[in-house]
């Protein structure tokens, strides 16, 4: 009987040092894990709850911002293994830290160090017109701040984000040096501006996505109309082309035409006798679209746009990527737990309690079948839960991870005796705190004094 065997195992004693080798719990733990997965084998239940949690992790689910059901898991031919993230993904998250304090969010800029995971990459920005060139702000802050990214402009066409922090600038580091050196660094040096930056943890996928703008003549081979048009293209960030008659109806009217370039053809042609024009052979239909620059630097300036936008460069979430490593080590490599040890999870399905080995890490929950097991089965992203102490059934203290909003999947887990939940809750509450709502932050950062550059 599943339930009786649930409850033998509930009663394995649990030492508060839980790092201490102690062979006769492994031996039960194993023993429990071997009765386990025959019992899965024979009725494939889930090792997280009563939710499917496994997908193929897919461009659109890590950008959407407002997706409802996005689901993104550690994807493995186990379909036990995954991770919950559907809140994680359904709003943009920023990572403060241990000093949970607002003076110390990264958006609200530390003046102290932290150890964060950083992704760096080159931004190379051609020199532009007017006082402006560049069109990005930094703020005054260690690491210095992009703040702001003027639209249409050469920094984003380049792919410069806001909050990416300065690392290097025209091959000078700039990490301890002030905002304002960092900017003369930037207004003496070539017109190209070559700088390293980086985004934490806090930050989207940060690879720099294809965005260009400008008028590009069209072959027109319509019944009525041939010949060549002056059209104002846009090249978005999601790898869509679109068109307009005027460059003043970008943002006002709906774009003449929209053409996915993922997987399309793209290279300069010869065949119509004119010079600086380029061809695109969208992936799907049997459409051929010519176009003809201004000359051979604009050409160029599309074709490498196009390119990027043909071929794009799918990355996770920095903090995905930290977690999804996280799985691959044994529970006690993960360095610095906030709290680690026996669980049983709530499956809602089929009312059965569910153990596992688990490790609390920066908001995040990890699922192990045993202390010895590698890798990971799956786990939670806590972000936004509310932590509390319920009854529920037969048991008087429950932890219930209770999620933002009722269209996400409320959790419940219970440690081996009340003062091990109270311990477990504790945790947990710090561990969440450590993120903040992306809303919350930036309204944060805006009600702060500012000094900025313009560059």
């Amino acid at each position: 009987d599943l339930k009786s065997e649930m409850n033998k195992t509930r009663k394995l004693p649990l030492k508060k040092d839980t790092r201490a080798s102690d062979s006769s719990q492994e031996d039960a733990i194993d023993q429990w894990a071997r009765r386990r997965k025959q019992f899965k084998d024979s009725k494939k239940c889930s090792s997280t709850g009563g939710s499917s949690i496994n997908s193929t992790i897919t461009e659109g689910s890590i950008n959407s911002e407002d997706a409802r059901s996005v689901d993104l898991g550690l994807y493995s031919e186990n379909d036990d293994r995954g991770f919950y993230t559907e809140n994680f993904h359904s709003a943009s998250w920023v990572f403060r830290g241990d000093d949970v304090s607002p003076d110390n969010s990264p958006r609200c800029l530390s003046k102290r160090p932290r150890p964060v995971a950083i992704r760096e990459r080159t931004v190379k920005i051609a020199k532009g017109t007017g006082n402006y060139p560049w069109g990005f702000r930094i703020q005054f802050s260690k690491p210095i701040l992009v703040t702001e990214v003027d639209t249409n402009s050469a920094a984003e066409e380049a792919g410069l984000q806001v909050g990416d922090i300065l690392i290097a600038v025209n091959g000078t580091d700039v990490t301890s040096m002030p905002h304002s050196e960092a900017a003369n660094l930037a207004r003496k040096g070539p017109d190209i501006l070559t700088m390293i930056v980086g985004s934490d943890i806090s930050r989207y996928p940060n690879t720099p996505r294809p965005t260009c703008r400008g008028y590009l003549h069209k072959r027109t081979q319509s019944a009525i109309l041939k010949g060549w048009r002056k059209r104002w293209f846009v090249l978005k960030h999601n790898g869509y082309l679109q068109y307009y008659k005027h460059k003043k109806d970008e943002g006002k009217c709906r774009p003449l035409e929209v053409t996915k370039l993922e997987g399309a053809e793209i290279g300069v042609d010869t065949s119509l006798g004119k010079p600086f024009v380029f061809k695109c052979i969208p992936q799907a239909g049997n459409r051929i679209f010519y176009f003809c620059a201004t000359s051979n630097q604009e050409m160029k300036r599309w074709l490498e746009a196009m390119d990027k936008a043909v071929h794009p460069i799918h990355q996770n979430h920095v903090w995905v990527d930290v977690t999804l490593h996280n799985t691959t080590l044994p529970p006690l490599a993960i360095k610095n737990p906030e709290c680690l040890g026996l669980l049983h999870q709530l499956d809602r399905s089929k009312d059965v309690w569910i153990q596992h080995y688990c490790i609390l890490k920066d908001g995040c929950l990890y699922f192990y079948a045993t202390l010895r097991s590698t890798p990971a089965q799956g786990g939670l992203y806590l972000q936004g839960y509310i932590v509390s102490e319920q009854s529920l059934g037969s048991k008087r203290s429950v932890i219930e991870l209770k999620p933002p909003s009722e269209e996400f999947q409320t959790f419940y887990l219970c440690a081996e005796n009340v003062n091990e939940n109270k311990r477990w809750i504790t945790a947990l509450k710090a561990s969440i705190n450590k993120w903040l709502p992306l809303h919350q932050a930036i309204q944060e950062f805006m009600n702060r004094p500012l000094e900025e550059t313009r560059m």
